[in-house]
């Protein structure tokens, strides 16, 4: 088991947090954006950044190699439709991409968009770490919290078009 701690300053204890997000076990603040036979979309639990997406696999697996041809193609069309939202509706230029094959959970890739207030922390991978810590420790409060919702509200609505 590994303790997590939320973006609400919550800890809780899971073996895979992938697992218990993509079963319904723990909801996500907000809960989720998006969802195929093959995916699950959420708002990152951890740092509260609006548009901050997590595109989990439902299947328990770590490596890119691993995706059969049919959770290829959703994964591609889900990623490519949840970046066309947060432009239209959040107005987000850019973002960056992260997956790593050795992770705690399981297939996931990381959305982590761009603002302005970011840019004190760089413009390159080593600032992405600032960046969540940032949010986590600086961020927590009513007023983004209501922020990020309506964020994640206003992505839901658009990819259930």
């Amino acid at each position: 088991m590994r303790k997590i701690t939320l973006s609400n300053g919550k800890t809780i204890e899971v073996t895979c947090l992938s697992c218990a997000l993509t079963s319904g076990v723990i909801e996500p603040d907000g809960g989720v954006v998006m969802e195929t036979d093959y995916f699950h979309a959420h708002q990152d639990v951890a740092y509260p950044i609006k548009g901050l997406i997590i595109l989990a696999s439902k299947r328990h697996f770590t490596c890119f190699d691993e995706l059969t041809e049919a959770e290829k193609l959703d994964y591609i069309n889900t990623l490519s439709r949840i970046r066309h939202a947060q432009r239209k509706v959040l107005r987000i230029d850019y973002v960056y991409y992260f997956y790593n094959e050795d992770t705690t959970h399981h297939f996931h890739t990381w959305m982590v968009p761009r603002y302005e207030w970011m840019e004190k922390f760089g413009r390159s991978v080593e600032s992405v770490r600032p960046v969540l810590l940032h949010a986590r420790n600086e961020m927590n409060t009513e007023e983004n919290s209501r922020e990020v919702m309506n964020a994640l509200n206003a992505l839901r609505e658009e990819l259930s078009k």
